[in-house]
């Protein structure tokens, strides 16, 4: 708990929680955030789409963490995104069926396996990276640059909180 200056043992915690859920600006970032991830929802779902047709949308961030960070266990997939063994197994088999990753064994370990995008995973994956970024420098282009990266900063930021 963090002292508030004034010496009277109340925490910055207690005050956010008590006086801060009708704080302006928390009622405005609540009602932001949720446009934005509502409007995220519906754009993984195009992406998704973009990276084949029968792909499920849940599956397309399983596709950009194996871009991202090359191949790894289902095992830390699943942590990652916060499901369980038997619906990351579903996943990656269909991922497995459209062509998109591949399992190969863990040199670590002979009992484990990795997940990796195949060639046409990855073609396809960065094709929708690129074209979304795209969309993003178009809809953000009367914005200065200082702004994008502070708006980005920003988010990393919000991002690590919510890991806490």
């Amino acid at each position: 708990m963090h002292e508030d200056g004034n010496g009277d043992g109340r925490g910055v915690e207690s005050e956010v929680s008590t006086s801060g859920l009708d704080h302006p600006g928390f009622l405005a970032l609540e009602r932001e955030l949720t446009v934005l991830l509502r409007r995220a929802r519906a754009n993984q779902g195009e992406m998704a789409r973009e990276v084949h047709p029968d792909l499920e949308s849940a599956a397309y961030g399983l596709l950009v963490r194996l871009d991202e960070c090359g191949r790894q266990r289902a095992t830390a997939l699943a942590a990652y995104i916060g499901v369980g063994k038997a619906t990351m197994s579903r996943q990656l088999r269909a991922l497995e069926d459209l062509g998109l990753v591949a399992r190969e064994p863990d040199p670590a370990d002979g009992r484990a396996w990795l997940v990796a995008l195949t060639r046409e995973g990855h073609d396809r994956v960065t094709r929708v990276r690129e074209a979304r970024r795209a969309r993003y420098a178009r809809r953000l282009e009367n914005w200065d640059s200082r702004e994008v990266t502070e708006l980005a900063r920003l988010l990393h930021e919000l991002n690590r909180g919510m890991e806490k």
